[in-house]
C-alpha cells in the first residue's frame, strides 16, 4: 500500500518530491505559506492536493518540512499538537545564516540545525534530503542495483521513524544509507565531505566519517562562499 504524505514548502526541493512521489502513487498533501489557491498550478502538474499548512501536517504517515529553516519559527503554534506520534517528520532543510535565514543564536552556539528545528515544532525528526543538489533529485534515481546509484544518509533517534525514510529513499530510486542519531546529522550539513557531491553509498559512508565537528561552522561558511560565488559567476553570465 502507498503512503499519505503531507509536504510543507513547495519550492524546488518540494516540488521536485511532490511530482516523484506522486509517480510512486502516494497520496500528496502540499502546502506553503501562500495557502492552497496559489497551488493550483503545481497540482495540476504533480496529482498533488493542495491544502492548508494545518492541513499538510495531518495528512498522513509523513510530513516533510521542506523550508527554509528561518520560517520553521513561524509555522502555527502547536502545528503538531494532535499529530500521531507515529507520524514521521522529514526535515530537509539547511541552515544559511549569511544567504538567507539570519543568525539564529541556539544553531550558532552549537545546536544542530534540525534539532533546533525539532525543538521549534515539539517534534523528533529525521534529518533526510539536506545534502543533495535539486537538479540531481530531479533527475538521478535509478533502480536498486544500477551500478553507479547515488546515495543519501538519513540520521534520527527513532530506529522505526529512520526505517520508514530509508525506504523511502530507496523507492525514490537512491541508496540509502543509515547516517546514525540527530547528534550525527551534522555530518551531512552543508559544506562537510558528504555534502551535495552525488556519492555511491561506500564512499558515502566514508566522507560521513571524515567530517571533523569542530569545523561545522567553517564548514558552512566555506559552503555559503561557493554559493555566493557561483551565483556571482551565473550574474555576470
Amino acid at each position: 500500500m502507498r503512503m499519505r504524505i503531507g509536504i510543507i514548502g513547495t519550492g524546488s526541493m518540494g516540488g521536485i518530491l511532490a511530482r516523484h512521489l506522486g509517480k510512486l502513487g502516494d497520496h500528496v498533501s502540499i502546502a506553503n505559506s501562500r495557502g492552497p489557491d496559489s497551488l493550483i498550478a503545481l497540482a495540476a502538474e504533480t496529482g498533488a492536493t493542495p491544502v492548508s499548512v494545518a492541513d499538510a501536517a495531518q495528512a498522513g504517515e509523513i510530513v516533510i518540512l521542506a523550508i527554509p529553516t528561518k520560517a520553521v519559527a513561524d509555522l502555527p503554534k502547536a502545528l503538531f499538537a494532535n499529530v500521531p506520534d507515529s507520524v514521521v517528520v522529514i526535515d530537509i532543510g539547511n541552515y544559511h545564516p549569511e544567504l538567507r535565514d539570519g543568525r539564529i543564536a541556539a544553531i550558532d552556539r552549537g545546536m544542530l540545525d534540525s534539532q533546533w528545528v525539532a525543538q521549534q515544532i515539539g517534534r523528533p525528526v529525521i534529518k533526510a534530503f539536506n545534502n543533495i543538489f535539486a537538479k540531481s533529485l530531479l533527475e538521478k534515481g535509478v533502480p536498486r542495483g544500477t551500478k553507479g546509484r547515488i546515495a543519501l544518509p538519513i540520521a534520527g533517534d527513532s530506529l522505526d521513524a529512520k526505517a520508514t525514510v530509508l525506504r523511502l529513499v530507496d523507492e525514490l530510486g537512491f541508496d540509502p544509507v543509515d547516517g546514525g542519531d540527530l547528534d550525527n546529522s551534522w555530518r551531512q550539513q552543508p559544506g562537510t565531505p558528504a555534502y551535495c557531491r552525488d556519492l555511491e553509498a561506500a564512499t558515502l559512508r566514508c566522507a560521513l566519517a571524515e567530517a571533523d565537528r569542530n569545523r561545522v561552522a567553517e564548514y558552512r561558511a566555506e559552503q555559503e562562499a561557493r554559493i555566493r560565488r557561483q551565483m556571482t559567476a551565473q550574474a555576470a553570465k
